[in-house]
């Protein structure tokens, strides 16, 4: 028996594994694909097993995390239902990580009221900075504390009221891509005053990180942060007047609006 056990291991998938065997024994950890040798790959990899298939993961694993996306959901459930019914009376938890799908929904595809943890990671996870947002429908007291230890390697673990979970998985998940084009746009502003662009986006990964950073620690709202960069008359106070007139506050928020009204859609 295995504790945790990944069917799908792409993007999201591979991340999760990854941070897992940072605290967790890699024997411990099996890990399935649709194209069964991207996981023996990434299992030759990390160390732990790699299965022939979802319903070998289904059957083994206390913790099965489903790393398929939202519209491949009701398919990858369907074939391990079966296994699941043997395993009614054993005890193991689903992990969902699809956007937009809800416990009830997980549920109800797998076609029993079998325990599950629905979580919001995001990529950063595979580098141990990761933000996973979590709720749980049906557990064991002693499930999401087991499964927060076993993945401590991710980074922060955030509990959340289901009925936020959409909008964590926007705030959470989709923001490092939102962080990405900012990162790419600052190094296209350095590279057009003459810096080389090798150095340009070290500069500007290293100053949102360290940013980003300080907000966190310092406990003042970030607009008070911007200020105390901003002297009288100088240069960033400009920067950030040339921010305003291309509507950056407002593109950021409606990206938020807009990632969490499709998350939403996904689901229907």
């Amino acid at each position: 028996m295995y504790l945790l056990g990944f069917i799908g291991v792409g993007n999201m998938g591979g991340a999760l594994a990854r941070a897992a065997v940072t605290a967790t024994t890699p024997k411990q950890i099996v890990l399935a694909n649709r194209t069964p040798e991207k996981a023996a790959a990434l299992a030759a990899e990390l160390g732990c097993a790699a299965a022939e298939s979802a319903c070998t993961v289904a059957a083994a694993a206390r913790y099965i995390f489903l790393g398929v996306k939202p519209k491949d959901m009701a398919a990858c459930l369907g074939q391990i239902a079966p296994v699941l019914a043997h395993r009614e009376k054993e005890h193991f938890v689903l992990v969902s990580m699809a956007a937009g799908l809800d416990t009830a929904a997980i549920q109800a595809m797998a076609g029993g009221a079998y325990p599950v943890i629905r979580l919001c990671p995001n990529t950063p996870v595979g580098i141990g900075k990761g933000l996973v947002a979590w709720c749980e429908k049906d557990t064991q007291p002693e499930d999401a504390p087991k499964l927060v230890a076993a993945m401590a390697g991710a980074g922060a673990w955030e509990p959340c009221p289901e009925s936020l979970m959409d909008v964590a998985s926007v705030i959470g998940g989709c923001t490092p891509a939102f962080t990405y084009m900012f990162i790419e746009a600052l190094s296209d502003g350095a590279v057009a005053a003459g810096m080389p662009r090798a150095t340009a986006m070290r500069y500007a990964a290293a100053a949102v990180e360290g940013a980003a950073a300080l907000a966190q620690q310092d406990g003042r709202h970030p607009g008070a942060l911007k200020d105390a960069v901003c002297s009288p008359g100088g240069s960033t106070i400009q920067g950030v007047l040339a921010l305003e007139r291309g509507a950056f506050r407002a593109a950021a928020a409606q990206a938020v609006t807009a990632a969490v009204q499709r998350t939403r859609e996904m689901a229907k």
